[in-house]
């Protein structure tokens, strides 16, 4: 297919993971009717960011990949004949686990995982505590109507992950995403700090010739109490030259949808020929963590 219509699900989460999935299954149907043949969740959407504090109980949130999420998943992917891409808190083993993301192809086949690779660890987002750092690599995935690369939140930072999926025909980099404001800093860094996060992930679609799909959440989570984090929502998807195609709301829950002509990628990458004048001769250092 050509034009691929793409359905990002933003929305608030609650303490009750079961609401959570049962919200999350509600609004990807609600894609699929209105034509969505790609669809994606954000980041660990069965639950709300546990990641603000460590605590051992918050691991009984994890499950098995295939499990019952990736069920659920499936059976609206062969309903519909739609791609979904769901994020997931993956129990791999005993003291093992992972920030995932399942790609379900049209049909409801399990065409892979990709387990994060770089773990952030921050005030209120302590994930290093959680996720052991991915071990899938960067991939891609043919899927019924495109190929599609996926990188998790963290990983949009990147611009390494970015080329490394796209260096292997992906044509759409998805970003499932949790990421807002302290609530103390907003005034001060607030506009900033949501600029740079929309202009990276817009870069690897510059760099890379490629559309981005990114989807956030909404609202104020305090699980542990005090301020909480702020989720800024405003998933986006972006086109082959970075520009915005659609954009969601900072604060409402909503599916935001926008057709992408796949034809438009080589286009843009014969015409901005940059994966042409690549001097990969010349980049051996990236490997290295400082050059002193």
């Amino acid at each position: 297919m050509a034009t691929v219509t793409l359905g990002l699900l933003q929305h608030s989460c609650s303490a009750k993971p079961a609401e959570n999935l049962k919200k999350a299954l509600s609004l990807a149907e609600a894609a699929a009717k209105r034509g969505a043949k790609i669809i994606c969740t954000q980041e660990l959407f069965r639950s709300q960011y546990f990641c603000q504090s460590e605590d051992h109980a918050n691991f009984q949130l994890a499950e098995a990949i295939p499990g019952p999420s990736t069920a659920a998943f499936q059976k609206i992917a062969k309903k519909y004949n739609v791609v979904i891409i769901a994020s997931l808190f993956e129990r791999r083993a005993s003291g093992l686990y992972h920030n995932t993301a399942v790609i379900i192809d049209a049909g409801g086949a399990i065409l892979g995982i990709y387990r994060k690779m770089h773990i952030p660890d921050d005030p209120l987002f302590y994930e290093k505590f959680y996720f052991t750092p991915g071990d899938t690599g960067f991939r891609a995935w043919q899927t019924r109507y495109g190929k599609i690369g996926v990188l998790i939140c963290w990983d949009q930072w990147y611009p390494e992950g970015a080329r490394l999926t796209s260096l292997q025909g992906a044509e759409i980099l998805f970003y499932p995403t949790a990421i807002g404001w302290h609530p103390g800093e907003k005034a001060e860094y607030g506009v900033n700090q949501h600029g740079a996060w929309e202009t990276i992930q817009r870069s690897h679609a510059v760099a890379n010739g490629c559309f981005v799909a990114s989807v956030n959440r909404v609202g104020l989570e305090t699980p542990i109490g005090g301020p909480g984090l702020e989720f800024w929502g405003q998933s986006f998807i972006a086109g082959t030259s970075g520009q915005i195609l659609a954009k969601a709301s900072i604060d409402r829950e909503e599916v935001l949808m926008a057709d992408v002509d796949l034809g438009k990628v080589d286009v843009t990458r014969t015409h901005w020929p940059f994966l042409r004048d690549r001097r990969i001769d010349a980049y051996g250092d990236l490997t290295k963590r400082f050059i002193d």
